[in-house]
Protein backbone atom coordinates (compact mmCIF):
# COMPACT_ATOMS: atom_id res chain seq x y z
CA UNK A 1 0.00 0.00 0.00
CA UNK A 2 1.31 3.49 -0.89
CA UNK A 3 0.57 7.00 0.32
CA UNK A 4 0.60 9.85 -1.80
CA UNK A 5 0.98 13.33 -1.14
CA UNK A 6 -1.16 16.00 -2.63
CA UNK A 7 -0.29 19.78 -1.97
CA UNK A 8 -2.98 22.33 -1.95
CA UNK A 9 -3.36 25.64 -0.71
CA UNK A 10 -0.15 27.19 0.64
CA UNK A 11 0.63 24.34 3.53
CA UNK A 12 -1.93 21.38 3.23
CA UNK A 13 -1.17 17.96 2.43
CA UNK A 14 -4.26 16.03 0.95
CA UNK A 15 -3.91 11.98 1.17
CA UNK A 16 -4.27 9.41 -1.54
CA UNK A 17 -3.99 5.81 -0.12
CA UNK A 18 -3.67 3.57 -2.65
CA UNK A 19 -2.31 -0.15 -4.37
CA UNK A 20 -1.82 0.78 -7.28
CA UNK A 21 -5.90 0.18 -8.80
CA UNK A 22 -7.99 1.20 -6.28
CA UNK A 23 -7.63 4.41 -3.89
CA UNK A 24 -9.14 5.94 -1.09
CA UNK A 25 -8.57 9.97 -0.18
CA UNK A 26 -8.54 11.73 2.87
CA UNK A 27 -9.30 15.08 3.72
CA UNK A 28 -10.13 16.20 -0.05
CA UNK A 29 -10.26 20.38 0.37
CA UNK A 30 -9.80 20.80 -2.52
CA UNK A 31 -11.18 18.11 -5.70
CA UNK A 32 -8.89 19.86 -9.00
CA UNK A 33 -5.58 18.39 -7.71
CA UNK A 34 -6.88 15.13 -6.33
CA UNK A 35 -8.63 14.01 -9.57
CA UNK A 36 -5.62 15.44 -11.59
CA UNK A 37 -3.45 12.66 -9.40
CA UNK A 38 -5.82 9.76 -9.40
CA UNK A 39 -5.83 10.38 -13.46
CA UNK A 40 -1.78 10.63 -13.50
CA UNK A 41 -1.98 7.27 -11.49
CA UNK A 42 -4.75 5.28 -13.44
CA UNK A 43 -6.46 4.92 -9.64
CA UNK A 44 -10.22 4.18 -9.48
CA UNK A 45 -11.31 6.26 -6.37
CA UNK A 46 -12.94 4.08 -3.59
CA UNK A 47 -13.39 5.83 -0.62
CA UNK A 48 -13.41 9.38 0.70
CA UNK A 49 -12.58 9.76 4.47
CA UNK A 50 -13.19 13.36 6.59
CA UNK A 51 -11.22 14.19 9.66
CA UNK A 52 -13.10 17.34 10.79
CA UNK A 53 -15.36 19.91 9.38
CA UNK A 54 -13.04 22.76 8.27
CA UNK A 55 -13.65 23.60 4.84
CA UNK A 56 -9.60 23.23 3.27
CA UNK A 57 -10.39 19.21 4.47
CA UNK A 58 -13.84 19.03 3.10
CA UNK A 59 -14.23 22.04 0.40
CA UNK A 60 -13.61 19.20 -2.53
CA UNK A 61 -15.83 16.79 -1.12
CA UNK A 62 -18.98 16.77 -3.62
CA UNK A 63 -17.28 17.91 -6.73
CA UNK A 64 -14.72 14.66 -6.48
CA UNK A 65 -17.54 12.45 -5.19
CA UNK A 66 -19.46 13.84 -8.42
CA UNK A 67 -16.84 13.50 -10.98
CA UNK A 68 -14.74 10.47 -9.48
CA UNK A 69 -17.46 7.94 -9.66
CA UNK A 70 -17.08 4.92 -12.08
CA UNK A 71 -18.71 1.81 -13.39
CA UNK A 72 -16.82 0.09 -10.28
CA UNK A 73 -17.96 2.36 -7.52
CA UNK A 74 -20.99 4.72 -9.34
CA UNK A 75 -21.69 5.43 -5.29
CA UNK A 76 -18.48 6.55 -3.84
CA UNK A 77 -18.90 6.41 0.21
CA UNK A 78 -17.91 9.70 1.82
CA UNK A 79 -16.86 8.99 5.77
CA UNK A 80 -16.76 11.63 8.18
CA UNK A 81 -17.10 12.65 12.00
CA UNK A 82 -20.55 11.81 13.15
CA UNK A 83 -20.49 14.79 15.50
CA UNK A 84 -20.01 17.16 12.30
CA UNK A 85 -22.08 15.95 10.11
CA UNK A 86 -24.70 18.44 9.69
CA UNK A 87 -21.43 21.29 8.86
CA UNK A 88 -20.61 19.00 6.11
CA UNK A 89 -21.81 19.16 2.88
CA UNK A 90 -22.05 15.43 1.05
CA UNK A 91 -20.86 13.19 3.97
CA UNK A 92 -22.71 9.67 3.83
CA UNK A 93 -21.60 7.20 6.48
CA UNK A 94 -21.29 9.09 9.72
CA UNK A 95 -18.58 7.49 12.31
CA UNK A 96 -17.63 7.72 16.20
CA UNK A 97 -14.92 6.43 18.16
CA UNK A 98 -13.76 3.01 18.10
CA UNK A 99 -16.49 2.40 14.65
CA UNK A 100 -14.16 0.11 11.90
CA UNK A 101 -14.07 1.37 8.36
CA UNK A 102 -13.46 -1.71 5.65
CA UNK A 103 -12.54 -0.57 1.83
CA UNK A 104 -12.65 -3.90 0.83
CA UNK A 105 -10.94 -2.84 -2.46
CA UNK A 106 -7.88 -1.77 -1.26
CA UNK A 107 -7.61 -4.92 1.84
CA UNK A 108 -7.77 -2.06 4.11
CA UNK A 109 -9.42 -1.28 7.98
CA UNK A 110 -9.63 1.51 9.77
CA UNK A 111 -9.77 2.40 13.19
CA UNK A 112 -11.94 5.48 14.25
CA UNK A 113 -10.38 7.77 16.86
CA UNK A 114 -12.06 10.33 18.59
CA UNK A 115 -9.55 13.10 19.11
CA UNK A 116 -11.63 16.34 20.06
CA UNK A 117 -9.68 19.04 20.72
CA UNK A 118 -9.22 21.35 17.09
CA UNK A 119 -12.65 20.65 16.54
CA UNK A 120 -15.24 19.28 18.69
CA UNK A 121 -15.81 16.03 16.52
CA UNK A 122 -12.47 15.59 15.13
CA UNK A 123 -11.68 11.90 14.33
CA UNK A 124 -8.29 10.19 12.94
CA UNK A 125 -7.86 6.93 11.24
CA UNK A 126 -5.82 4.34 12.12
CA UNK A 127 -4.43 0.59 10.39
CA UNK A 128 -2.22 -1.05 12.55
CA UNK A 129 -2.18 -3.24 9.77
CA UNK A 130 -0.26 -0.70 7.33
CA UNK A 131 1.30 1.18 10.56
CA UNK A 132 -0.24 4.71 9.76
CA UNK A 133 -2.60 7.27 11.32
CA UNK A 134 -4.52 10.00 9.19
CA UNK A 135 -4.67 12.42 11.74
CA UNK A 136 -6.00 15.89 10.19
CA UNK A 137 -5.23 18.65 12.10
CA UNK A 138 -4.74 16.99 15.83
CA UNK A 139 -1.37 15.91 15.48
CA UNK A 140 1.22 17.85 13.54
CA UNK A 141 4.77 17.34 12.64
CA UNK A 142 6.49 19.11 16.04
CA UNK A 143 3.15 20.62 17.06
CA UNK A 144 -0.50 20.49 17.54
CA UNK A 145 -3.84 21.96 16.04
CA UNK A 146 -5.23 25.09 17.34
CA UNK A 147 -8.20 24.77 19.97
CA UNK A 148 -10.90 26.18 17.25
CA UNK A 149 -13.92 24.32 19.70
CA UNK A 150 -12.36 22.06 22.17
CA UNK A 151 -10.68 22.65 25.90
CA UNK A 152 -7.10 22.00 26.95
CA UNK A 153 -8.24 18.85 28.68
CA UNK A 154 -9.74 17.38 25.49
CA UNK A 155 -6.69 17.88 23.36
CA UNK A 156 -4.61 16.48 26.15
CA UNK A 157 -6.69 13.08 25.95
CA UNK A 158 -6.65 13.07 22.10
CA UNK A 159 -2.79 13.68 21.83
CA UNK A 160 -2.11 10.97 24.68
CA UNK A 161 -4.66 8.63 22.39
CA UNK A 162 -2.40 9.12 19.32
CA UNK A 163 1.08 9.02 21.44
CA UNK A 164 -0.08 5.72 22.87
CA UNK A 165 -0.04 3.84 19.30
CA UNK A 166 3.09 1.77 18.33
CA UNK A 167 6.22 4.04 18.07
CA UNK A 168 6.80 2.92 14.48
CA UNK A 169 3.28 4.60 13.22
CA UNK A 170 3.79 6.52 10.26
CA UNK A 171 1.98 10.16 11.19
CA UNK A 172 -0.03 11.76 7.90
CA UNK A 173 -1.18 15.11 9.70
CA UNK A 174 -2.25 17.88 7.13
CA UNK A 175 0.29 20.47 7.03
CA UNK A 176 3.77 21.67 6.04
CA UNK A 177 3.89 23.34 9.86
CA UNK A 178 7.20 21.34 10.93
CA UNK A 179 9.94 24.10 10.75
CA UNK A 180 7.97 27.04 12.25
CA UNK A 181 6.98 24.17 15.05
CA UNK A 182 10.16 23.05 15.62
CA UNK A 183 11.42 26.44 16.17
CA UNK A 184 8.92 27.04 19.10
CA UNK A 185 10.25 23.59 20.40
CA UNK A 186 13.72 24.62 20.65
CA UNK A 187 12.32 27.50 22.51
CA UNK A 188 10.60 25.56 25.41
CA UNK A 189 13.08 22.64 24.98
CA UNK A 190 16.58 23.81 24.36
CA UNK A 191 18.45 21.01 25.28
CA UNK A 192 16.74 18.41 23.84
CA UNK A 193 19.63 16.87 21.28
CA UNK A 194 17.35 15.22 19.46
CA UNK A 195 15.17 18.17 18.58
CA UNK A 196 18.34 20.09 17.42
CA UNK A 197 19.29 16.86 15.13
CA UNK A 198 15.32 16.73 13.86
CA UNK A 199 15.63 20.45 13.24
CA UNK A 200 18.79 20.39 10.90
CA UNK A 201 17.37 16.99 9.48
CA UNK A 202 13.65 18.76 8.49
CA UNK A 203 15.68 21.80 7.62
CA UNK A 204 17.68 19.92 4.50
CA UNK A 205 14.72 18.40 3.40
CA UNK A 206 12.47 21.87 3.12
CA UNK A 207 15.92 23.07 1.28
CA UNK A 208 15.76 20.56 -1.09
CA UNK A 209 11.86 20.98 -1.59
CA UNK A 210 10.67 17.37 0.36
CA UNK A 211 7.75 17.20 2.62
CA UNK A 212 8.88 16.31 6.35
CA UNK A 213 5.63 14.49 6.45
CA UNK A 214 5.39 11.60 7.26
CA UNK A 215 6.44 11.24 10.55
CA UNK A 216 6.40 8.69 13.25
CA UNK A 217 4.95 8.56 16.97
CA UNK A 218 8.46 7.23 18.04
CA UNK A 219 9.79 11.07 17.01
CA UNK A 220 6.84 13.20 18.03
CA UNK A 221 7.20 11.53 21.47
CA UNK A 222 11.15 12.67 21.67
CA UNK A 223 11.17 15.98 19.88
CA UNK A 224 6.91 17.76 20.41
CA UNK A 225 6.78 19.37 23.16
CA UNK A 226 2.68 19.24 23.31
CA UNK A 227 3.43 15.22 23.91
CA UNK A 228 6.38 16.92 26.26
CA UNK A 229 3.95 18.73 28.70
CA UNK A 230 5.20 16.84 31.76
CA UNK A 231 8.65 17.41 30.72
CA UNK A 232 10.82 19.21 33.42
CA UNK A 233 12.69 22.03 31.16
CA UNK A 234 9.87 22.63 29.18
CA UNK A 235 7.92 23.11 32.43
CA UNK A 236 10.91 25.45 33.88
CA UNK A 237 10.73 27.37 30.48
CA UNK A 238 6.58 28.16 30.99
CA UNK A 239 7.64 29.67 34.55
CA UNK A 240 10.70 31.74 33.15
CA UNK A 241 8.16 32.73 31.02
CA UNK A 242 5.80 33.72 33.48
CA UNK A 243 3.21 31.25 31.77
CA UNK A 244 2.60 28.39 34.19
CA UNK A 245 1.19 28.79 37.68
CA UNK A 246 -0.15 25.10 38.09
CA UNK A 247 1.79 22.29 37.78
CA UNK A 248 0.13 19.36 36.07
CA UNK A 249 0.01 18.23 32.25
CA UNK A 250 -3.18 20.03 31.40
CA UNK A 251 -1.83 23.65 32.73
CA UNK A 252 1.52 22.86 30.82
CA UNK A 253 -0.20 21.77 27.80
CA UNK A 254 -2.62 24.90 28.12
CA UNK A 255 0.11 27.58 28.44
CA UNK A 256 2.31 25.76 25.87
CA UNK A 257 -0.98 26.26 23.04
CA UNK A 258 -1.49 29.94 24.08
CA UNK A 259 2.50 30.93 23.69
CA UNK A 260 2.70 28.76 20.33
CA UNK A 261 -0.57 30.94 19.30
CA UNK A 262 1.46 33.92 19.24
CA UNK A 263 4.60 32.71 18.79
CA UNK A 264 6.80 34.10 15.76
Amino acid sequence: MDVLAVPAFDDNYLWIIHDGRHAAVVDPGDAVPVLAALQAEGLTLAAILLTHHHADHVGGVVELARSAVSDEFPAIPVYGPAREQSRIKGMTVPLHGNDEVKIPSLGLSLQVIDVPGHTLGHIAYYSPQEQLVFCGDTLFAGGCGRLFEGTPAQMVESLAKLSSLPGDTRVYCAHEYTLSNLKFAAEVEPGNAELSTRIQRERAKRDQGEATVPTSIALERATNPFLRAKEKEIQESLQKAGRLTELNEVSSFAALREWKNTYR
